[in-house]
């Protein structure tokens, strides 16, 4: 409705039971599109600062999960804050193109198995194919993340198939390159043979299964022992053993040589591990022949458990101790090659290297080392020189898992099912010592189900350990929240890195922009499209495997050397997306002074996971490249879990989808779900729907409850015929002498300067709690208690001010909310705003509150206080059966500061009176009047401390005089024995003293440690009238809310006692008129005033009111008339008065109504026939309620 200063009013709003919270959304999310209301934000913010946000790319492979939608919010409570507080902050979402996932999918949709069947199949069609599905669900991940709130660019998203992101993407390597920083080598990685890939160490961690496995020991004989002893391997793989290149024993271990007296056989073990070696039963006598001469008699007899260390003498009675040595002496000794598949090597291999890997809790103290199939073996290997960094490492084992042609007489067979052929070569070569099963823990592949194989793979490598002390401090410049994760989980991660393998043997990713000669001896690293066109004469539209694999480059040492070709990897897609930051701005082809005056970027938030992930591979970059960190802050949220602390699962559907949470109860309510929960402190949400509906009713309702309120309020004005609600400028409201308009408003300013410093410390985590504490106190304290003024009933003005005030608060609320709760705020601000001149079309628009006003934190702690009293009283009332309802004559408050006093018992009073129903408030500043103090150590906190001096310290503690406990309050310290003592050391015990020949049930007092309250419980017959009216008016509430009423609706209410006696209830009504008045807006009157014509809404009897009953009758507004008065006017004709009430009364009541508002409160009635045109007064001759009526007349 448009008013004529230009404002609209404000909509009229319904009940909170009849508000759809989903429904309302989705009309706002229309809202947005219209207006256009992200774009236009972005366009508007032009200029400003720039806010540079990071977002992870997503795989679009498959549909947004709670994970996704929990990063999701975050980023986008932080980047909606920083646009509201003068940021230019730029949202594009990305997508994770590339990689292992997508070929999954299109390996299993086309049956594809080994990498032969792809080079078959073409890679072109094989890239074309992974192409077609990699933005299959863009669409639904649009519509999700719409549909949550959440603001980002989908149109001008990047992605990491893109012709200029695949480009920075090689200017990132080019630049490592150039830096020395780059190399080829081998990496033993977990590798998958149904996917024909290796994986990452995380990868590999997602799917661990209880296998058997079989586990055999070996013998291998060292070359020039004495004794000619063997050592003795245990290995799990026997698959390994053919590549066997080396023995590995821990240098600080004891070993034992010990000859098996059955066989002969000689054998060398840690002393540790002997009992490992199999106990072959012997005849007794030997038994004892062998238990004597190690003058142990419990030899014979005694089992050793499998894991259990072997002492001195702990020899099993089948073996004889030759001798013992140190792991250090075995160092460099040869042995004989269980297999000549590698004899080329024998120079340089099969001898004992010693490293503290070998540990002596499972197998024999000496580990069988294979390089291609062991991260620590080739460690050892290349530490040892038998095999050298970076050159050509023999892999027995192709992509397919199976033998190749080294190991001839079991090539093409597929390793696994090969262990039992090669136990028994190994046996019959007599080198088996035992053989059995272990079931363990093995990794199998997340996608393929497929066992994993460890296994050396030919990669390019970042040279990450270079530049470890960098990546240290690099971390050091960061802020992260929780900030552990970054001190201990990521520093240790920093700490312990490796080179990193960024190169995958496959075909759908960034190729790997080297091009080498055929001879091995040229090799260029291309970084950009430029150089390559230029080198190699071709035109490059897309950086494909398939586009680009045959284009070559012309030798610069002339055309006998021929050309170069790529090298065929592609990049890991981590190393992709740790490139984001200055590929998908196209940095350094565009964007240079966007980048280098924003970087490091402001902002990243993932899930833990990306300690390992994302964020490290930012880290090793942007260090590598510039030598500081990507990212200036991040936030690390934990994982979502079902109900039940399981992993969410779509299999066993043990989680409710997030699209149906949202239709249930709205994304806000989700938003703040996940926000005000551990996962923001990177610690698992068991995930619960009944917790999001716990954030409906909590916070969403009574802050709805609130603003319909305020709406109401603001509406009755017109409906009483004042002009339409026009708030007062809120530095005015600021002025308002009211000490809870003063404390709203300054509680406000404490909200919006508590929820700036936790945004700009990125706590998220802390504002929904602070939040809700704020609602409850606006709906508890301010609206309840301030009912009467926001009603009008206290005069016009100062309802204007209350309502200007409440109008401001909920106002200043949604700005500083519209980050966390974006629909909610929009709905409030679009109907707030009709109001509000020169208002922002989208609360998006606002600027985020600033602190303004002077905080009063002298009246903020007097109400919080005054809310603790009210607590305390309560409780003593319930303690006695003492209702509410029952007034009481008086209450002491007990507390040593004055301030407080002063206002609970000055500006507080009557909201403590009226919500207590007690008489009168005394304040008392001295705490020993109705307090014995006595002192009490605080034993868990001094007892470590002090030790042996504790109790000399408690003795002292407990006899402390009442006076010593009041000084020690005061200075905030004693000493005691040379202790120094705070007040967190003593524990200061009030203890109620009740004043002299009263009795508990007389006066009772409760206390908090910090205000005690003293009730006076005895009974008062002056108080009862009171009592009557209370409880009348409750019976009256209850009526109005069995009716329907709400609480603007106005009505007139009758009363008929019931009671023979009725001169006893009519008495009590007239003697509190003015209190009943005052609680009801209206009088309550006799039912004999209730005109015939009146029409009754509803009417109840009520009785057990302190042994009285009576009928509530409630009617609408009704006209009244002044007889006596209508009689002089006609001159005493009482059929022209009954002509003009049956006029009068035939009026619509609204237009009449209207009709005197807009003359004057005068009507001139001249079309009766037959009577005299009459000038009828309101207030006069008529009154447009009873109520009215009745109050002139009194």
């Amino acid at each position: 409705m448009e008013r004529e200063d230009g404002l609209e009013a404000m909509e009229e709003v319904c009940e909170g039971k009849d508000f759809s919270f989903p429904k309302q959304e989705e009309k706002i999310i229309a809202l947005w599109e219209e207006m256009k209301a992200f774009e236009n934000q972005l366009k508007r913010t032009e200029g400003m600062p720039e806010y540079i946000f990071y977002d992870g790319p997503p795989f679009a492979t498959g549909l947004p999960h709670y994970g996704h939608i929990l990063a999701g919010t975050i980023k986008d409570i932080v980047t909606r804050y920083q646009s509201m507080t003068g940021h230019h902050v730029t949202r594009r979402f990305g997508w994770d193109c590339h990689g292992l996932p997508v070929e999954f999918e299109i390996d299993t949709k086309l049956g594809i198995r080994t990498r032969e069947d792809v080079l078959k199949m073409g890679i072109d069609k094989y890239n074309e194919e992974c192409r077609s599905i990699v933005t299959r669900y863009v669409s639904e991940w649009e519509k999700i993340v719409t549909r949550t709130g959440r603001w980002i660019d989908f149109r001008n998203d990047y992605k990491t198939m893109d012709l200029k992101y695949m480009e920075g993407i090689w200017w990132v390597f080019g630049q490592l390159y150039k830096k020395g920083l780059v190399y080829r080598g081998f990496k033993v990685m977990p590798y998958s043979t149904g996917c024909k890939t290796p994986l990452s160490n995380f990868e590999a961690g997602l799917n661990y299964k209880d296998v058997p496995d079989p586990a055999i020991m070996i013998a291998f004989p060292l070359v020039s022992d004495e004794h000619g002893a063997s050592l003795v391997a245990w290995t799990t793989t026997p698959w390994t053993l053919p590549s066997n290149l080396a023995l590995c024993v821990n240098a600080d271990f004891i070993y034992v040589k010990v000859r098996d007296k059955l066989s002969g056989a000689t054998y060398i073990v840690a002393e540790s591990r002997l009992s490992q070696l199999p106990n072959k039963k012997i005849k007794t006598t030997e038994a004892k022949a062998s238990a004597e001469k190690m003058n142990s008699s419990k030899a014979k007899d005694k089992k050793v458990s499998s894991n259990e260390k072997v002492a001195d003498a702990e020899v099993p009675s089948c073996f004889d101790l030759l001798g013992k040595m140190s792991g250090a002496s075995l160092v460099g000794m040869k042995y004989v090659p269980l297999f000549d598949y590698f004899s080329e090597l024998n120079d340089m291999a099969f001898k004992v290297v010693c490293d503290n890997y070998v540990t002596d809790d499972s197998g024999t103290g000496v580990v069988h080392c294979a390089p291609a199939f062991g991260e620590d073996d080739y460690r050892v290997c290349i530490n040892s020189k038998i095999i050298q960094k970076g050159e050509d490492l023999i892999i027995a084992v192709d992509d397919d898992g199976c033998f190749t042609e080294k190991i001839y007489d079991m090539k093409g067979r597929y390793v696994k099912d090969a262990d039992r052929d090669i136990i028994s070569a190994v046996k019959a070569k007599g080198r088996l010592v035992s053989v059995g099963t272990v079931t363990h823990s093995y990794p199998f592949c997340w996608r393929s189900d497929t066992p994993l194989l460890y296994k050396a793979v030919p990669s390019w490598f970042v040279a990450v350990e270079q530049i470890k002390e960098q990546l240290l401090e690099s971390n050091k410049q960061t802020y992260w929240v929780p900030d552990y994760v970054k001190e201990k989980r990521f520093h240790n991660w920093l700490e312990s890195a490796r080179d990193w393998a960024v190169s995958r043997s496959r075909f759908w990713g960034t190729p790997l922009p080297v091009w080498i000669s055929e001879d091995g001896e040229e090799k260029l690293v291309i970084d950009s499209i430029e150089q390559l066109e230029k080198l190699s004469g071709a035109k490059v539209t897309d950086l494909h495997r398939h586009k680009i694999d045959h284009i070559t480059i012309p030798s610069s040492r002339g055309a006998q050397f021929g050309v170069l070709r790529r090298v065929d990897d592609v990049f890991d897609c981590w190393f992709e997306s740790g490139s984001m930051p200055y590929a998908y701005i196209h940095y350094p082809f565009e964007n240079v002074e966007l980048f280098e005056n924003n970087f490091p970027g402001h902002f990243v938030a993932e899930g833990l996971d990306q300690t390992r992930g994302w964020f490290y591979t930012l880290m090793v970059l942007s260090t590598a490249l510039f030598g500081k960190p990507a990212f200036r802050n991040l936030i690390c949220n934990g994982l979502v879990l079902a109900e039940d602390g399981k992993k969410m699962s779509k299999r066993l559907k043990n989680y409710p989808s997030p699209m149906e949470v949202i239709g249930d109860y709205g994304a806000d309510a989700l938003r703040l779900y996940l926000i005000n929960s551990p996962v923001v402190r990177a610690e698992p949400l068991r995930f619960k729907k009944d917790g999001v509906y716990g954030v409906v009713k909590d916070v969403f309702l009574p802050w709805y409850n609130a603003y319909r309120f305020l709406v109401q309020n603001a509406k009755r004005l017109e409906v009483d015929g004042l002009p339409p609600f026009d708030p007062i400028d809120h530095v005015v409201v600021r002025r308002s002498s009211n000490v809870l308009d003063q404390w709203i408003n300054s509680a406000t300013e404490s909200l919006v300067q508590f929820v700036r410093e936790e945004m700009d410390g990125y706590r998220l985590y802390t504002v929904v709690p602070y939040l809700l504490k704020f609602i409850d106190n606006l709906t508890n304290i301010y609206v309840r208690f301030n009912r009467k003024r926001l009603k009008g009933r206290t005069g016009v003005e100062d309802s204007i001010v209350s309502l200007s005030t409440l109008y401001h608060v909920l106002l200043t609320i949604c700005k500083a909310m519209a980050p966390f709760t974006p629909f909610f705020t929009e709905v409030l601000y679009q109907n707030l705003r009709k109001v509000c001149i020169e208002s922002e079309e989208s609360i998006h628009y606002c600027s985020f509150p600033t602190v303004t006003g002077k905080r009063l934190e002298r009246i903020e702690e007097s109400v919080t206080r005054m809310m603790t009293v009210i607590d305390l009283a309560r409780n003593i009332r319930e303690r006695h059966n003492k209702p509410l309802k029952t007034p009481l004559k008086e209450m002491v408050v007990v507390h040593p500061d004055t301030g407080f006093l002063e206002d609970i018992t000055g500006k507080l009073r009557e909201y403590v009176m009226e919500e207590l129903n007690v008489r009168s408030v005394v304040p008392c500043s001295d705490p020993l009047t109705y307090a014995s103090l006595r002192a009490e150590p605080e034993y868990s906190v001094l007892g470590k401390r002090l030790g042996k001096a504790m109790g000399v310290v408690a003795k002292e503690i407990k006899a402390m005089s009442q006076a010593d406990i009041l000084a020690f309050e005061k200075s905030g310290g004693v000493t005691f024995a040379g202790h120094r003592l705070e007040l967190s050391d003593i524990k200061v015990v009030r203890e109620f003293k009740r004043p002299a020949n009263t009795t508990e049930k007389e006066i009772d007092a409760a206390g908090d440690g910090d205000v005690l309250v003293v009730l006076d419980l005895r009974p008062d017959e002056s108080l009862f009238e009171s009592g009557v009216a209370r409880e009348v008016i409750n019976r009256v509430q209850k009526l109005r809310k069995k009716a329907g009423l709400e609480p603007t609706d106005t009505v007139e209410v009758y009363y008929e006692p019931c009671d023979e006696n009725k001169f006893v209830l009519d008495n009590i009504i007239n003697s509190q008129a003015d209190y009943i008045k005052d609680v009801l807006g209206c009088p309550l009157m006799n039912s004999s005033s209730m005109p015939s014509h009146a029409v009754l809404l509803c009417s109840e009897k009520f009785t057990g009111i302190s042994g009285m009953s009576l009928v509530v009758s409630l009617s609408r507004p009704a006209l009244a008339f002044d007889t006596s008065s209508l009689l002089m006017l006609y001159s005493g004709n009482k059929k022209q008065v009954d002509n003009l009430k049956t006029y009068l009364l035939s009026r619509d009541y609204s237009n009449l109504r209207s009709e005197f508002q807009a003359r004057g409160n005068k009507i001139k009635v001249g079309i009766i026939d037959g009577q005299p045109d009459v000038e009828v007064l309101l207030g006069k001759h008529v009154f447009l309620t009873v109520t009215d009526y009745y109050l002139s007349a009194r």
